[in-house]
């Protein structure tokens, strides 16, 4: 038997686990077995309906808060990509045979998303186990008011941990905000290359932490006998502050060997040198191109970077993949890194960007790739502000990335 055999519905009903299938927006698509004996539910009541239509918060309870902590935290898997799993917390449930009467029970849920093939969350996995029956077995052995103590302690250490997780996360978000207004900051302002059309953009991460590894530079080399100008981008291994502060150093870095560099690969060179001296700095990958509009050519190399995009004025895509080599510090030794060199027509585009915008979960790198490739053919004659604001809305999935982006395109 392989996997083409295994009837996985069948494997989802059977789960001696609690599970119950969710759409982005709360609605039951389904539930298996376990889920509706443990909740006291048939299918019928549970599928197509609002998760908090079917389980509201007991009514006269000015404490209840199951319903806003389940919530939060499946707003937070809807919107980061990310698994979510939830501290103890009481959420009582009314008898399905006797409206009006509610029994108190205590849960430890699970919340994980079910990815599309484009990265965004289609479904989210509500796993629910019932501890309500442990707790009382406990308290029993030791008569009513230490059942009722016991209860009453372990809700109390259920709702610190949640609010201590809440001041987390609110840390959390206070860092990213610091940690993009620095990232900003260090990157030069959006503008042309000389008389040449050029647009960036940078797309941040949905979660709280995965932010400012990303960068880009545009640098005009013109000088009285060529027309020249070198654009880069880069992305930092880590997240929030930590990363903004590597991310500036080496692009500052690069752009300085750039403007004193004989190409691409010298400049790399150079970058790679000095980054084994940053710490975090050590397996960044980045990419540069020298576009000599004179010459109508353009040179390039990568330090383990995804591929740059040639798009010409018929819609043909070329990706500049002939001059690949590891990540900065990846070697135990110095090598110099390869370059190569294609040439362009007038009216043709270059595209540099970070792996968010075609790497997604469970997905062949290819695929995105190829997306990416389809998108600039069909957007080719736009100008180079609009292409790229295209590029990120028929690449970035509605509920967002899990990695930042940083995206140039500059018309040649």
């Amino acid at each position: 038997m392989d996997a083409s055999d295994i009837d996985y519905e069948a494997v989802y009903h059977a789960l001696p686990g609690a599970v119950a299938l969710l759409t982005p927006d709360l609605v039951f698509v389904d539930a298996n077995e376990a889920y509706l004996r443990l909740s006291g539910r048939t299918r019928e009541q549970v599928r197509g309906r609002y998760l908090f239509d079917v389980f509201p918060d007991r009514p006269g309870e000015p404490a209840a808060s199951g319903t806003r902590s389940l919530r939060d935290s499946l707003r937070r898997v809807v919107s980061t990509g990310d698994s979510d799993s939830m501290a103890l917390h009481r959420y009582d449930v009314e008898d399905p045979d006797r409206p009006g009467v509610w029994e108190e029970r205590y849960w430890s849920p699970i919340n994980v998303p079910v990815l599309g093939p484009d990265g965004a969350v289609v479904l989210v996995l509500h796993r629910v186990e019932e501890v309500t029956e442990l707790i009382r077995a406990r308290g029993t052995r030791g008569g009513g008011d230490r059942s009722r103590a016991l209860e009453a302690e372990l809700y109390t250490r259920a709702r610190e941990l949640q609010e201590v997780n809440q001041r987390l996360r609110e840390t959390h978000a206070r860092e990213r905000e610091v940690a993009l207004h620095l990232q900003r900051a260090m990157l030069p302002a959006p503008g042309q290359l000389g008389h040449h059309r050029a647009a960036v953009r940078y797309r941040p991460a949905t979660g709280a932490l995965n932010v400012c590894g990303d960068w880009y530079d545009l640098i005009d080399m013109r000088d009285p006998d060529r027309d020249r100008a070198a654009v880069a981008v880069g992305d930092v291994v880590g997240h929030g502050l930590p990363a903004a502060g590597v991310m500036g150093q080496l692009r500052s870095a690069l752009s300085a060997a750039s403007r004193v560099a004989a190409g691409p690969a010298q400049a790399l060179d150079v970058l790679g040198l000095y980054a084994r001296h940053v710490d975090g700095a050590e397996s960044t990958t980045a990419v540069s191109v020298f576009i000599d509009w004179t010459g109508h050519t353009l040179t390039y190399s990568s330090a383990g970077h995804p591929p740059p995009v040639l798009c010409h004025a018929d819609g043909t895509v070329t990706f500049l993949d002939r001059a690949t080599d590891p990540p900065l510090g990846a070697r135990p030794e110095h090598v110099a890194r390869p370059q190569s060199r294609t040439g362009f027509t007038d009216g043709s585009t270059l595209i540099l960007y970070t792996d968010g915008l075609v790497e997604r979960r469970r997905e062949d790198i290819d695929t995105g790739l190829q997306r990416l490739a389809d998108s600039a053919a069909r957007h080719r004659a736009a100008d180079p502000g609009d292409l790229a604001d295209a590029l990120l809305a028929d690449l970035i999935p509605p509920a967002g990335i899990t990695d930042d982006t940083a995206l140039v395109v500059v018309r040649l």
